[in-house]
């Protein structure tokens, strides 16, 4: 993995088919990297109604410039990263005049990047689209590695194409208007990555936690591109996710059920947060993991303030009915990546997943 810039204010890194831009002030370049990277007859840009207000104005002023905007509000939160969604963006889009010449911009946290990015691959049979990530979350994990899609009635991101954007763009400044529950559900992805790859990291995230959750600036750039250095290195070597980057899923198999069986009552972040703890501690008791993986896990999030055990309000039941429906599942049983230790993931020879039977994975939540 290497960085094209490392000057302390600013990282390029190289993830492959794009780079991704990470620095402090960055957003004034916004318009002039997207016209140079993705040159197009139109922009469209796709924020929420939480973004819009506070960013949305002066990165279509400034695009512009470059040639015609238009811009186009979906509601917050995962409750509506959904087909109606989908097909209302792609109606207005057209109604707006957009065609093969232009380039979606996705401005807004991993909802609206994950939906941008479906209305991209799929408008006219593919067009290019840029990520500007306004949530830590999204900077750290969901703008990169070119997935995109939508969830359904039965689960999440269940619908969905891969489409690499044509470049990354992370502002960290822009977390100042974040709320502290937000900030602290991205740290769980970096948490994460430090499990899966990097017991240096996951150490270093657990000094720096004070300096994170109060937005620093440096202390968040750092932490933003050591994850996006991971998680590009893992995506890079396996795109299409048949190998490595599986290892990426861990935590999210039980995660992601307890988002679609709670109806996204909890962020993401938190969701993952609970599921690593859950999954560490069946990788313990299968022993797969060293003893004590799950408690190290659970005190790093705990100091985080993030979630560490099932909600009261979902039963186990529940939450493995809710497994049997991820897209990773095979035959009828859900699949997990698990964990070894800090820093490194087993079943390298198995794909790095494995098919857990529910009744051990029913116990581990109990």
């Amino acid at each position: 993995m290497t960085s094209a810039v490392n000057d302390g204010r600013s990282r390029i890194i190289d993830a492959g088919p794009y780079e991704v831009r990470i620095s402090s002030g960055l957003r004034s370049e916004f318009a002039s990297i997207i016209a140079t990277v993705a040159p197009a007859h139109s922009y469209a840009v796709i924020t929420d109604d939480n973004v819009g207000p506070l960013h949305a104005g002066p990165l279509m002023a400034a695009l512009a410039t470059h040639g015609r905007a238009s811009l186009h509000v979906m509601p917050a939160g995962e409750a509506h990263k959904t087909r109606d969604t989908w097909a209302r963006l792609t109606d207005d889009l057209l109604a707006a005049g957009c065609g093969r010449d232009t380039t979606v911009v996705a401005l807004g946290g991993g909802v609206v990047g994950d939906l941008a990015g479906f209305v991209a691959a799929t408008f006219m049979r593919g067009i290019p689209f840029v990520q500007v990530p306004t949530s830590l979350l999204a900077m750290i994990d969901a703008s990169v590695g070119g997935k995109t899609g939508v969830d359904t009635a039965a689960g999440k991101n269940l619908v969905g194409a891969f489409h690499a954007p044509a470049v990354v763009l992370a502002d960290v400044e822009l977390l100042a208007t974040l709320p502290v529950e937000h900030r602290r559900a991205g740290l769980a992805e970096a948490i994460k990555h430090g499990v899966i790859t990097d017991a240096g990291h996951f150490a270093e995230l657990s000094e720096t936690l004070p300096d994170l959750l109060a937005g620093q600036p440096a202390a968040t750039l750092a932490a933003v591109a050591r994850s996006v250095e991971i998680k590009s290195s893992v995506v890079k070597t396996d795109v299409r996710e048949h190998g490595l980057r599986k290892t990426l899923n861990f935590g999210h198999t039980i995660g992601h059920a307890i988002e679609h069986a709670s109806g996204y009552a909890l962020l993401h972040g938190e969701c993952v947060a609970i599921g690593m703890v859950l999954e560490a501690r069946l990788a313990e008791r299968l022993g797969i993991a060293e003893e004590g993986t799950a408690d190290r896990i659970a005190r790093v999030l705990k100091r985080a303030q993030l979630p560490v055990a099932r909600p009261e309000s979902l039963s186990a039941e529940q939450i493995v009915a809710a497994t049997r429906l991820d897209k990773k599942a095979r035959s009828g049983s859900a699949e997990y990546a698990l964990p070894a230790r800090i820093g490194e993931m087993a079943n390298a020879e198995s794909g790095w997943s494995i098919a857990v039977a529910d009744a051990a994975v029913l116990e581990a939540l109990a």
